[in-house]
């Protein structure tokens, strides 16, 4: 797996990590806007998932949630075995995240320093009972059950580069640059490589299918709701994911959370408030970071 790393010459070897997580059809590059903010107080890590980005592509890889998390904690397991962790999440990096912090939790021994110091996540990927859940917006779900009907949605997003070409820059409210879409192409351009991208919708947990993933983002969503691991959670209106009604539910909810609306946005939120999500990363930051005298 590619990525992206910084480390301030002031930052030891087993110092924090900030630990910045993409989603679909993105990269490291969503986070561009957002590390110089992080990168003075601590060293910061964005990997591409694995098919994504400059991340390889293996043959026969069938790039479901489990493959991809695999991959992703041995990257951490390799790349930042031991260093403690600030999570910076979003849509399917969220899931990820949010899985590996609970594992971490279920498996840590109490009298050792915790892994996971806090999580900043915004358009996650919760539990959704159903399609209205999923969201309140009719144009939404009917792009995602089409996406997941499998003669449609290949056709679309193999064929027609769909969620590139449209479900990307439909969900950022300004209009993204030739240079901005052109980064994010790049990786998708043979319709062979736009296998992540159509197999990450049909990954979504929606009535409990794939059984799988709902199983796991039913553990990972009770644990969230629970844990007293700061948090920082980000939300805009109308959003996508996390609808108004769902993020003022999470903000009352969450324990241990600084809660940020952002304004108006989609989902690609860091696209349209790369200063205000970089901003309030670095001050939650710097209050985790004293809070545990690191």
């Amino acid at each position: 797996m590619a990525y992206i790393g910084t480390k301030p010459n002031a930052t030891a070897t087993n110092g924090p990590v900030a630990l910045f997580i993409h989603g679909n059809p993105t990269s490291s590059y969503l986070w561009r806007n957002i590390i110089p903010h992080v990168s003075p107080l601590m060293r910061c890590v964005a990997p591409d998932l694995i098919g994504m980005g400059h991340s390889s592509k293996p043959a026969n890889l069938q790039y479901r949630f489990t493959d991809h998390y695999t991959f992703l904690a041995t990257f951490i397991e390799t790349v930042i075995p031991s260093s403690p962790l600030l999570l910076v999440v979003y849509d399917w990096g969220s899931a990820l995240g949010l899985h590996w912090a609970h594992q971490q939790a279920e498996l840590s021994n109490p009298d050792s320093p915790p892994r996971v110091l806090g999580i900043a996540l915004m358009e996650f990927i919760r539990l959704f009972r159903d399609w209205e859940d999923f969201s309140n917006r009719e144009e939404v779900r009917a792009t995602f059950q089409a996406y997941r009907n499998p003669e449609v949605g290949r056709k679309l997003i193999i064929e027609q580069k769909s969620f590139v070409e449209k479900t990307l820059p439909r969900g950022v409210v300004r209009k993204m640059t030739d240079a901005e879409m052109g980064v994010y192409r790049r990786p998708f351009l043979k319709p062979d490589d736009r296998l992540p991208t159509y197999v990450w919708p049909n990954q979504i947990p929606i009535n409990h299918r794939p059984s799988d993933v709902y199983d796991i983002a039913t553990r990972y969503h009770n644990w969230l709701l629970t844990t007293e691991v700061p948090k920082l959670f980000f939300w805009a209106t109308p959003g996508t994911l996390v609808s108004v009604e769902k993020a003022q539910w999470y903000a009352k909810t969450l324990k241990n959370t600084r809660t940020i609306h952002l304004g108006k946005g989609g989902h690609f939120l860091t696209e349209d408030h790369p200063k205000k999500v970089g901003r309030n990363v670095h001050d939650w930051v710097v209050e985790v970071l004293l809070a545990k005298a690191i």
